[in-house]
């Protein structure tokens, strides 16, 4: 689908902020890991999401989808070996977390997706589950997908590079409560996007599952136990509420979002300290935030190490802001649905904006007008430009429906805002 955005001049409302794809993916699987039935309130339905559920259903778990909440009946740490191929589509979330959930079945599992799917880095974690008993590998020997795994998972102590995806990491942590003995985990080198670990953990207690970890050593340990089923709510998600925030910080605004926690473990929080030093008002309560945007942004420095899901959304920010905007520390971001250090930069440039692309990062220098931009078929950037639309106008984006991965109604929400009509 092809999308064209005209310049807003302003924007008003109240809004809630879509669920958190991060939380609801964990949600799904930790119900469907656990022994009993589970609520998980208020799920976000997304083409990523339904990977993962569809998934659990494909592994013999019991779903009754409704539209503000989810029934799961867990397989209590026994999951069936699925009948087919299991075609997780575009989420790279789903696949990193199955990897290790389908050492728990007694067969073979086959985790395949789209083309962008299947240019994935895997090897680091097939690694990492090798030292605990799993015989998990590519099919093309790439370390990529398709990936099999066979069933069977030890336990012992293994470690793992921290410096490709956290999800590495959350991935055999929730598979360990499910392991014949206690498992040992140890992160090496850079910890990138700690938070989404912390998350995990924090997600797991709620299932009744206790983690040891070790912040300053970087190290987990996990003794056999079981998921407990829970009602859970799902809350608000910052990284696609970064897309709102960002819009009200470029234009003249007074935009409510509710459903975001001031404590929340997100690293994606982030995004209100950014639009706050480019020149916006925030105020945070506990459960909402209020942006006051004075259609006037100034360039930041910004490290993204825990938070690079935001580089499409500062990158806008930085190409309609005053000055130069440096991004660092997301070379973790080329692993991404696409090289999102590279595509960003190339589809900027499309846009008139001055752009540098380092090994970890993005120079932007200020200044942008309309054109057109292709997407890659990643939501987070099919988002970003929309952004830059709203200030510029006359920005057209090429397969612009793939925000349906993340926030499926996201131009609507929009269009409320613009309109006055948010609520």
């Amino acid at each position: 689908m092809e999308l064209k955005v005209q310049a807003a001049s302003r924007m008003d409302g109240i809004v809630k902020a879509p669920p958190s794809k991060s939380y609801t993916h964990r949600a799904f699987i930790m119900a469907f890991l656990a022994e009993g039935t589970s609520k998980i309130n208020d799920p976000l339905y997304s083409d990523d999401t339904m990977a993962s559920l569809n998934s659990c259903k494909a592994l013999g778990s019991k779903v009754e989808k409704h539209s503000s909440y989810c029934e799961i009946t867990g397989i209590n740490g026994k999951p069936s070996t699925p009948d087919n191929v299991l075609d997780l589509k575009n989420s790279g979330t789903t696949l990193r977390i199955l990897t290790s959930i389908a050492t728990l079945t007694d067969g073979y599992t086959v985790l395949t997706g789209d083309k962008s799917l299947r240019t994935r880095p895997m090897q680091d974690i097939l690694s990492a589950l090798k030292p605990l008993g799993v015989t998990a590998f590519s099919t093309k020997n790439n370390g990529k997908p398709p990936i099999i795994i066979k069933g069977g998972f030890k336990g012992g102590e293994t470690t793992i590079n921290g410096n490709v995806s956290s999800q590495f990491i959350s991935s055999i942590l929730m598979a360990s409560p499910y392991a014949e003995t206690p498992v040992h985990l140890n992160v090496k080198d850079k910890f990138i996007s700690r938070p989404y670990v912390e998350m995990t953990v924090e997600l797991m207690e709620k299932f009744n599952v206790k983690v040891e970890y070790e912040r300053e050593k970087k190290s987990f340990h996990i003794d056999p136990q079981i998921y407990r089923s829970t009602d859970y709510t799902v809350e608000g998600d910052y990284s696609s509420a970064s897309y709102l925030i960002a819009a009200a910080a470029s234009l003249n605004s007074e935009v409510t979002i509710k459903n975001l926690m001031k404590n929340s473990k997100q690293g994606d929080k982030l995004i209100l300290d950014i639009v706050e030093d480019m020149g916006s008002e925030v105020n945070v309560k506990n459960n909402e935030v209020k942006i006051y945007g004075q259609g006037r942004l100034n360039g930041v420095e910004v490290n993204l190490k825990n938070a690079p899901d935001l580089l499409p959304t500062v990158a806008a920010l930085g190409a309609m802001a005053k000055g130069t905007t440096y991004i660092t520390g997301v070379e973790h971001a080329r692993f991404k649905e696409t090289d999102r250090i590279h595509t960003c930069a190339i589809e900027l440039a499309k846009l008139g904006v001055s752009v540098t692309e380092k090994d970890d990062g993005l120079i932007i220098r200020g200044g942008v007008h309309g054109g057109v931009v292709k997407s890659h078929m990643d939501h987070r950037l099919a988002m970003a430009f929309y952004i830059i639309g709203l200030k510029v106008g006359n920005v057209v984006i090429e397969d612009a429906s793939v925000y349906n991965v993340s926030f499926p109604d996201f131009p609507e929400i929009i269009e409320k805002l613009i309109a006055g009509t948010g609520k």
